[in-house]
């Protein structure tokens, strides 16, 4: 059995636009310097808090709260406006699964709205579990996400891949002990990934097929 769980962020879809306008609504409500988006795919893979913070000027950090609900009114509205699926993850999750390949999704975007997202861009691939960030469980790079995962699968042997494009995401695959496919296409981009000792490094969506079918 071959487990593959997909950070969703940077890896699944373009999420960086709305994201971004999302954080930078807040800023200017807030009378605070606004970021562009090559900016902010630094400052993302955290969950929403972190990034909120990150944004923030140095000596204003205090107001990270009042940011984080500005953020949430205007993403849980405006989560789809620009996200898309990178060209041909749709395909790659279609022959991943009819190869008998488990999906999940493992992603510190809160959780409601990572559900709302997956479900929008991929109302017919079969996951076994979509986790996002909650209150209850520690966010990645702790592997108690990759755990709750574990915890569904049929209990035979398995080979479990964890894919995402940032450190964040290789460094939960060593936490639980498993293998990890960096995303090149993602924020963070190659040299991030390899730095972290990423055990792969796919260039495309298709590559990952090709190192998980191997």
């Amino acid at each position: 059995m071959i487990t593959a769980i997909f950070d969703l962020d940077g890896t699944l879809a373009d999420t960086i636009c709305d994201l971004g306008d999302a954080v930078n609504y807040g800023l200017e409500k807030l009378g605070f310097p606004t970021h562009d988006y090559e900016s902010y795919k630094k400052m993302v893979g955290n969950g929403v808090k972190k990034l909120c913070r990150r944004a923030l000027p140095e000596d204003k950090k205090e107001k990270t709260e009042e940011l984080l609900g500005l953020f949430r009114e205007y993403y849980n509205v405006h989560y789809l406006d620009k996200t898309c699926l990178y060209d041909g993850m749709k395909e790659t999750l279609e022959k991943l699964s009819d190869s008998g390949v488990v999906l999940a999704v493992a992603t510190n975007k809160p959780e409601d709205v990572a559900r709302e997202i997956v479900m929008e861009l991929l109302p017919d691939t079969d996951f076994v579990k979509v986790l996002g960030g909650v209150d209850y469980r520690p966010s990645k790079p702790d592997s108690a996400i990759l755990i709750e995962i574990f915890a569904a699968l049929p209990d035979v042997e398995n080979r479990v891949y964890m894919i995402g494009d940032s450190n964040v995401d290789v460094q939960t695959a060593k936490n639980a002990g498993i293998e990890s496919i960096g995303c090149a296409w993602g924020f963070r981009g190659r040299a991030e990934l390899e730095a972290e000792g990423a055990d792969f490094i796919a260039e495309k969506p298709a590559d990952i097929t090709d190192i998980i079918l191997k």
